[in-house]
């Protein structure tokens, strides 16, 4: 995810910090500092962190449970309104699907279990109840917090994951495609609930969160039906074949160059046998244009290596996925390794309109 960086590893995954969480940070201790001075914003920064520990575990519920069926979990995110688990994929089997969508808010309960039963923690349900935020003052807020995430969490409309457990169960009587729109409007029209809820209160964070189910439903459905159809199709239907490329020792004003005569939105690099070494982005470009930087320097310095490579008839599926891992395209390659094409995501979803998806 764009604008995060990693803090490490933990169980296989990466873990990363999302920029705008420390903006969340510096606006909580902000607040608390001018109501209750340096103790109050130390307390409510524990509070903040305590939190989020709890929103890791809760994603690495999901995580360590879809390992159990072969899925593997890249990295966890840290965003200001909770926590991401990027799986490679969501489990087709409804049965794994719900097993590994429960997995989460069943760590919320069970961390409120033992902060409730073995720490003695007294939660607090009455909104603005226990401002202390100090002891077992902080212990109650955080039992009561993770018992909220648990329910509000198993809301059966997505992103959450009740949402998936209601897809699941849909699957059952119909395809997925169908089941997953279903589960997908759900969720939208909780965000319209949610973002009224919040400009009629003046709760900017409810309004955030409005904005943020609505898209993400959205692209879920979006995605689950571009899968289905790229299931029938091949790389080379979605290939682009007219491209201008760049040579490892081609300078960067050349690319600029090559910018304004096109129309791509990236450049791959080929070495003289005709094998892919890279992609030069436009955004890489701009970066260095409007920088400081040296435009004779060679292309070779500013290109995304670690470009995949397929095959013609590989299924354009395969091609979805590389793209997923963050690759600016994926390159269709010969026997011999010798590039004929490329695909990048726009242009699989400029076919998924062009065949009426």
């Amino acid at each position: 995810m764009t604008w995060s960086f990693s803090i490490g590893r933990l169980f296989g995954s990466e873990l990363r910090v999302h920029v705008t969480f420390f903006l969340l940070l510096a606006w909580v201790g902000f607040a608390a500092y001018t109501e209750s001075g340096w103790a109050g914003a130390v307390n409510n920064l524990l509070f903040v962190l305590a939190l989020f520990a709890c929103v890791v575990a809760h994603e690495f519920g999901h995580a360590l449970t879809a390992r159990r069926f072969g899925i593997h979990t890249p990295d966890i995110t840290l965003l200001p309104i909770g926590g991401l688990a990027r799986l490679e994929r969501m489990p087709e089997n409804p049965r794994q699907e719900i097993i590994v969508a429960l997995a989460g808010p069943a760590v919320n309960i069970v961390i409120w279990l033992a902060l409730v039963l073995l720490l003695g923690a007294a939660p607090v349900f009455l909104p603005g109840g226990g401002g202390d935020l100090s002891g077992s003052g902080l212990l109650g807020q955080l039992a009561t917090v993770n018992l909220f995430l648990a329910l509000f969490n198993l809301i059966p409309a997505f992103p959450m994951d009740g949402g998936r457990v209601f897809r699941a169960v849909l699957c059952l009587f119909t395809d997925r495609v169908t089941a997953t729109r279903a589960a997908a409007l759900a969720g939208q029209g909780l965000a319209f609930g949610l973002g009224f809820w919040g400009l009629s209160s003046g709760n900017p964070i409810l309004i955030l969160i409005a904005v943020f189910v609505f898209v993400a439903a959205g692209a879920e459905s979006q995605d689950v039906a571009m899968r289905a159809a790229t299931r029938r199709l091949v790389a080379r239907d979605a290939m682009i074949t007219r491209f201008e490329a760049l040579g490892p020792q081609d300078s960067i004003a050349a690319a600029a160059q090559a910018l304004i005569r096109t129309t791509q939105h990236e450049f791959p690099v080929i070495d003289a046998e005709g094998r892919p070494l890279g992609f030069v982005t436009r955004s890489a470009l701009f970066s260095v244009l409007t920088g400081e930087g040296n435009r004779t320097r060679p292309v070779s310095e500013i290109m995304e290596t670690g470009i995949p490579g397929v095959p013609l008839g590989a299924g354009l599926e395969t091609v979805l996925n590389a793209l997923h891992e963050g690759a600016p395209a994926v390159a269709i390659c010969d026997s011999g390794g010798r590039m004929l094409g490329y695909v990048t995501r726009e242009n699989v979803g400029e076919l998924m309109v062009v065949r009426g998806r």
